[in-house]
């Protein structure tokens, strides 16, 4: 068969292979489909198209070109979960071969919609077909991760996710440099930028893909030892599709969804935030520097703080986030009274850095919560939760906002209400992580309980 290498059986690795080339193969897929974030870069740009200079009449509207970065991460979560199932049993090379090919063809059909200026070829491509390999490249190398590293998985799926996270600092420049060499006084390079950055990203992808391994049956790593199973983590497996029928998934469902809307939903707008809250004392260039480094405590929280859940409990993590996120919210508008741009700054890297952590940490919660065995599948449906934050989070700010100018409060003020609102969401995330206790025995598959890191007795540990 021409593509018998995508088959999970030769996707094995041989004797001696070792683990710390999984990350790498994992961060080949988060940085570039971490790309995402950066997408915004393309948005003036694109409302110029035949205008050049300026907008013209037939121009895209800005509001028109948001629908592209909604469409994407709608996908994104609706692809995870549909194909999550598809990703686990295939194993990881052939979700990130699937995966390339959808993240780069998504650019492919874009750069045709920008040249024929059809829009909904452009939803079709980067929206539909793009945000399908960001599903399917987001979860692929997860369970993978866990299973290569039983004695850290919060470490290990925190070195891949903070590449989704990073991957916005690779592809902003790296846009803005393309576009640069392909425009012309009569033309602008957006079409050729995305033909070039869809032939990067095909390149890299594929790397990770070729590099990528499951683990033999029985492997652990040298030393391992299997903990022993506690009140919140398990040694035995939860069916995918079981793990819906449990009020744990629905626990978890929501302490993602309500962490990522209150993050969410400030991220698109920390730049206006701070311009309006410090008029005077903000200029737009200050507040794209603080958007910068926002950006980064969103990429160092997904590694600091999943590794952190290894020593502190994934339970722990999330109580964290949520009780010192809520303190931190409710401090954002005192900031603002006092003219304290600095406690406003600290107050929004802790709150990104936490915001990118529930991401990178809540593979391992899962993985306590429902075993190894189908957890990349069971992550997939959870996306679902970020699908509705996407939405949830910047309706309430934007709207909220809205509504409190056109009542006549001061721009200054004017998110003071939404982040007493988002303070509110947190303590219901508290609350529903608290109820989060271990999977009733019923739901559990009637099987012998099993090695954390691979299915069999850990008989025989491979090196590192």
């Amino acid at each position: 068969m021409a593509f018998a290498f995508l088959n999970r059986s030769r996707t094995v690795a041989p004797p001696g292979y070792s683990r710390w080339l999984i990350p790498p193969a994992a961060l080949c897929v988060h940085l570039c489909i971490g790309q995402a974030y950066a997408f915004s870069v393309f948005n003036l740009p694109m409302t110029k198209l035949i205008g050049i200079s300026q907008s013209a009449p037939d121009d895209w509207k800005l509001t028109e070109l948001g629908w592209i970065f909604s469409i994407a991460i709608f996908f994104l979560g609706a692809s995870a979960a549909v194909f999550g199932r598809w990703v686990e049993e295939g194993g990881p090379r052939r979700a990130m071969f699937t995966s390339a090919l959808c993240w780069a063809g998504g650019f492919f059909v874009s750069a045709i919609g920008v040249y024929l200026h059809s829009l909904w070829i452009v939803y079709l491509g980067y929206g539909v077909l793009g945000g399908i390999g960001l599903g399917l490249g987001y979860i692929s190398p997860v369970s993978t991760l866990i299973r290569w590293f039983p004695d850290r998985p919060g470490m290990a799926t925190g070195m891949a996710i903070m590449g989704f996270g990073g991957g916005a600092f690779i592809a902003s420049p790296l846009s803005v440099w393309l576009m640069g060499q392909f425009s012309t006084p009569t033309h602008i390079g957006v079409a050729e930028t995305f033909v070039v950055m869809g032939l990067i990203y095909l390149c890299f992808m594929m790397v990770g893909a070729a590099i990528v391994r499951l683990p033999p049956p029985g492997w652990a790593p040298a030393g391992f030892v299997m903990p022993r199973e506690s009140r919140l983590v398990t040694t035995r497996n939860v069916f995918v599709y079981e793990a819906l029928k449990t009020p744990q998934f629905w626990l978890i469902w929501w302490v993602l969804c309500l962490n990522v809307t209150a993050g969410i939903g400030v991220l698109g707008q920390a730049s206006a935030m701070s311009q309006e809250m410090f008029r005077g004392h903000i200029t737009a260039i200050a507040a794209s520097g603080f958007v910068g480094l926002f950006s980064l405590f969103n990429m160092l929280g997904r590694f600091f703080w999943s590794s952190s859940s290894d020593y502190l409990g994934r339970k722990n993590t999330y109580f964290v986030f949520f009780a010192l996120g809520t303190i931190l919210y409710a401090l954002v508008p005192h900031s603002g009274e006092i003219g304290s741009v600095a406690l406003f700054v600290f107050c929004y890297a802790v709150i990104f850095s936490m915001y990118g952590g529930g991401f990178a940490t809540v593979p391992a919660y899962l993985r306590d919560i429902f075993g190894t065995r189908y957890v990349g599948a069971i992550h997939g449906l959870l996306l679902t939760a970020w699908s509705m934050a996407g939405i949830f989070g910047p309706v309430l700010v934007n709207y909220i906002r809205e509504y409190n100018i056109t009542h006549g409060v001061a721009p200054a003020q004017a998110y003071n209400i939404t982040m007493y609102v988002m303070a509110g969401l947190l303590v219901i995330g508290f609350i529903c992580n608290a109820f989060i206790k271990a999977v009733h025995p019923r739901h559990y598959l009637e099987e012998q309980p099993r090695r954390v890191g691979e299915a069999g007795a850990a008989t025989a540990p491979a090196g590192e």
